[in-house]
C-alpha cells in the first residue's frame, strides 16, 4: 500500500485554506499504480456478490468502470444533475456550503439489484450517503462501497448505517 500512497499528490489548501487535498491524478497517470489500485479494489469486493457497479462522478467513474469489468457486471454512473439525457431519479445532500443533488437514470438500478458503490475517497460520507439513499430509493440492495482512500479521522463511515465499507488507503 505504501507503493500506491507514494503515488498519491498532496496538496495542502485545495480547494480552500485548510484542505489537504489527496490528487489522485498522479496515481491513475501511472500504469503500474493504477492496475495496481484496481486489482486492490477489486479485491476488497470479488467475493461480494454484485449486479451492477455504481460510479460517483467524476472519479469514481475511473475506478468503478474498471471494478465492474472485472467483475463481469454493468456499470452505472452517478452524475451531477442535467447530465444524464434520458429520465433521472435525484437525491440532495448536504455540503459545507450549502446543498449539492446527485441524479441516476431511473431504469439503471431494478428492484433487488445487488449494487456496489465505488468511489475514490471516503471523507465526511455525505456524497456516498446521497447515493445509498438513490440506490434504495429504486429499491436496491447495497451490497456495499468500496473507495481507494478513507479519510479516517472525518468519520464518513458513521453516516453510511450498516452498508460494509471497505478502504484500500487509510489517512
Amino acid at each position: 500500500m505504501d507503493s500506491l500512497k507514494k503515488l498519491i499528490r498532496q496538496v495542502p489548501d485545495f480547494p480552500k485554506p485548510g484542505i489537504l487535498f489527496y490528487d489522485i491524478t498522479t496515481l491513475i497517470k501511472d500504469g503500474t499504480g493504477l492496475h495496481n489500485a484496481i486489482d486492490c479494489l477489486f479485491k476488497t469486493c470479488q467475493k461480494i456478490e454484485i449486479d451492477v457497479v455504481v460510479g460517483i462522478e467524476s472519479r469514481g467513474f475511473i475506478f468503478g468502470a474498471a471494478v465492474a469489468d472485472r467483475l463481469g457486471v454493468g456499470f452505472v454512473p452517478i452524475r451531477k444533475p442535467g447530465k444524464l439525457p434520458a429520465k433521472t431519479v435525484s437525491a440532495s445532500y448536504e455540503l459545507e456550503y450549502g446543498t449539492d443533488a446527485l441524479e441516476m437514470h431511473e431504469d439503471a438500478v431494478q428492484p433487488g439489484d445487488r449494487v456496489l458503490i465505488v468511489d475514490d475517497l471516503l471523507a465526511t460520507g455525505g456524497t456516498a450517503k446521497a447515493v445509498i439513499d438513490l440506490i434504495r430509493q429504486r429499491q436496491g440492495v447495497i451490497a456495499g462501497l468500496s473507495v481507494l482512500i478513507e479519510l479516517q479521522s472525518l468519520n464518513g463511515r458513521a453516516k453510511l448505517g450498516d452498508v460494509e465499507t471497505f478502504s484500500v488507503l487509510q489517512y
